[in-house]
């Protein structure tokens, strides 16, 4: 027979079980609801007319969620690797900053530990493990993080070279230019260069239009450059894996030539 702490377990931690699902539904709602409330109240009108009722909100939810994280901790089999695990630490994060705020003075401070609680909103990706189209993308990001990194470090020279060049192009001898300084030129490049384009900076010769066009452009080529590296994963993800004719072994990747398991070349696709 089950003891109590045995099915709180299922229950909160088992999400392929009816109560476990329903007890996730309930949950994803009282988040929303308290992350809502929280954004409601940083509007100076509402904070002002509703103050008491979002008082009252704000402690039922911490109140609530202080209750799951405690049983949590309870029927956890490892209360350490919860407690200092990711999730554990948003779940304190995310009812610490209305006790702190029976101790500690400081509206401002208070405030900024305050916007914390809006993490209890990733609560809800932990249901995202079990869906298997999620860890496809997530394996597609694993696979291609180098090619990503080194992309990154492709743009990073792009936009270090060209804001140099706008400084030296843009600055001369006017001392009043926006482009007072190569890491303000580095600014603007990435501003640029993504296509953000805030205006705050502008070029004012001809030149300096010439090299902004350039970058403008540059900007289109490069942005489904990262699209490209995640979708080639993931249609690579998506072939079937190819099965050893030698020893049966069919968790070799699709375009390997060798098995992993026992060396034997691998029949020509």
């Amino acid at each position: 027979m089950k003891s109590i702490r045995d099915k709180l377990y299922i229950v909160i931690f088992e999400s392929d079980t009816p109560a476990g699902k329903t007890f996730d539904v309930a949950l994803i709602i009282s988040i929303v609801i308290s992350v809502l409330s929280v954004m409601l109240e940083s509007v100076p009108s509402l904070r002002a007319q509703y103050q008491p009722q979002f008082f009252a909100i704000d402690w039922f939810f911490t109140i609530l969620f202080t209750i799951e994280y405690l049983l949590r901790i309870w029927t956890s089999k490892s209360t350490r690797n919860y407690a200092l695990g990711v999730w554990g630490i948003i779940d304190l994060l995310s009812i610490l900053p209305a006790f702190l705020g029976l101790f500690v003075s400081g509206t401002q401070f208070l405030l900024a530990i305050r916007i914390l609680r809006v993490l209890r909103v990733f609560r809800i990706l932990k249901l995202a493990r079990y869906i298997s189209a999620a860890q496809t993308i997530t394996k597609a990001l694993a696979n291609s993080y180098q090619k990503i990194l080194v992309f990154l470090g492709m743009v990073l020279s792009i936009v270090i070279i060209l804001g140099t060049v706008m400084y030296m192009v843009e600055n001369g001898n006017d001392q009043q230019s926006a482009y007072s300084s190569i890491p303000l030129s580095i600014y603007w490049a990435i501003v640029t260069l993504t296509t953000v384009g805030f205006g705050d900076i502008v070029p004012a010769t001809v030149m300096g239009k010439i090299i902004a066009s350039l970058i403008m452009l540059i900007g289109y080529a490069i942005i489904a450059v990262p699209t490209g590296i995640v979708t080639n994963e993931l249609l690579h993800l998506q072939k079937e894996p190819r099965t050893c004719p030698n020893c049966g072994n069919a968790q070799n990747d699709p375009d390997a030539v060798y098995c992993k398991k026992c060396g034997s070349k691998l029949d020509a696709v």
